[in-house]
């Protein structure tokens, strides 16, 4: 008999056992004849080793991945100015993060090294039957299944403090080792591939949102015709502009609606919950039960790090009804073509336009300052409708490559699920 695990993406028969029994316990179910189950405590030992001088931090990620702090990242943590507690880890070491190990954040070591004591270090009993990685597998697969999140007892939202002491009273299957070991060199092949699929599709990703920048640029910068005689504008991030455009001030394409926009309070608005979108400075940030505006018009930060990281577009359009607080200029065209507008202002260098240093900030002074490439109003029209057209397909074509990595990951966590619970073969 096999098994079929598929998505769109990947179809492969597995072989199963030739007979199965119950395994005693409710949330294994069965397993492989030849297997057995026993208790984590009857399989590994929690180790208290002492700490060496040069041992540097080890971290369980949630990843699994069980290393040295320094080979990863370093920014992000805080370091106890006293070791109070703290641990000696070994290369092949089982961790099992008390905090995180309902995210996944269980794996064996790959490093020498120091942990706080909010982790639990088991080793084998027996070295010869019983393999960390095997258990570190199953284990994962156990907590993104949501098992260990079902024996949450911590007062931490979505904690499990999952400790050693848990670890051990669980009834955890145990094939023979040999198998244990095809199981391990199994899922190790088989995630290498699926991973370096989902790289590609996220490689792919980020080349298609390249090319829609270059799209972006092109339209809003060089026009349609790539004939046209060019000039040079005067503005280093824009370069050269058709011979027929202008470089025009801000101020005297838009009207700035600033005077109009209102502010409201996290506790006000918690009274005003409603359908209408509430913006600010990068997006819409609640939704209440009024509105100030009812036309399309253009927002752009007027403070926030994302000024200058631009993270998220500065420039976005907003229809219907909504409202907007003190932290988002209002800008209406005075010539038609928002899909033009939103995309030019997004694409700006406002660099030498801030101010501040601790809060980034465009004041309407110096946004109005700002010089922009502007085309003739029809052809102005024509680039917005254009982009419009274009710009809507890199959306279906992301979601497409999107919904491939879901699908991969899936793929990945259920054929871990089986292999490690014995429900395919794996010879």
């Amino acid at each position: 008999m096999t098994i079929k695990i598929t998505n769109d993406l990947t179809q492969i028969d597995y072989p199963r056992y030739e007979r199965y029994k119950d395994s005693g316990v409710d949330w294994l179910g069965e397993i492989p004849e030849e297997w057995s189950t026993e208790k984590g405590k009857w399989l590994f030992n929690k180790m208290d080793r002492p700490i060496r001088k040069d041992d540097g931090i080890v971290t369980c990620f949630r990843d699994g991945e069980v290393t040295l702090r320094s080979n990863r990242r370093t920014d992000g943590f805080t370091n106890a100015l006293k070791e109070h507690g703290y641990q000696g880890i070994r290369k092949g070491d089982l961790v099992i993060h008390q905090m995180d190990a309902f995210a996944g954040a269980i794996g064996v070591s790959d490093s020498e090294g120091k942990s706080t004591p909010v982790y639990s270090v088991c080793v084998p009993k027996e070295p010869d039957r019983i393999s960390p990685h095997y258990y570190m597998y199953f284990m994962r697969s156990m907590a993104l299944r949501g098992f260990i999140l079902s024996l949450a007892k911590g007062i931490r939202e979505r904690s499990t403090d999952f400790r050693y002491n848990d670890f051990a009273k669980l009834d955890l299957p145990l094939p023979p080792y040999d198998t244990q070991i095809k199981i391990t060199e199994f899922i190790e092949y088989k995630t290498t591939l699926i991973d370096q699929a989902i790289t590609l599709k996220q490689q792919q990703i980020a080349k298609l949102e390249e090319y829609k920048q270059i799209v972006i640029q092109n339209a809003v910068t060089k026009g349609l015709n790539p004939d046209a005689p060019m000039k040079d504008s005067g503005v280093d991030w824009i370069g050269e502009i058709p011979e027929h455009w202008e470089m025009v001030s801000l101020r005297y394409l838009f009207k700035f609606l600033n005077y109009r926009r209102i502010p409201i309070s996290a506790d006000e608005r918690g009274d005003m919950q409603g359908i209408y979108p509430y913006y600010g400075a990068s997006g819409i940030i609640d939704y209440v039960n009024d509105y100030i505006f009812d036309e399309k018009l253009i927002l752009i930060a007027e403070d926030g790090a994302n000024l200058l990281s631009k993270s998220t577009p500065l420039a976005f359009v907003a229809d219907g009804k909504y409202w907007v607080n003190n932290h988002a200029h209002i800008l209406k065209p005075k010539y038609r073509g928002f899909v033009f507008w939103s995309n030019l202002l997004s694409l700006c260098d406002y660099t030498i336009y801030i101010t501040g240093a601790a809060q980034p900030k465009l004041s309407r002074g110096n946004l109005g300052s700002v010089m922009l490439p502007v085309p003739p109003e029809g052809e102005i029209l024509a680039i917005s409708n254009l982009l419009e057209d274009q710009l809507s397909k890199f959306p279906i074509i992301t979601q497409k490559y999107e919904s491939q990595i879901d699908r991969l990951k899936e793929y990945k966590t259920i054929l871990i699920n089986q292999a490690v619970t014995g429900k395919i073969k794996i010879s």
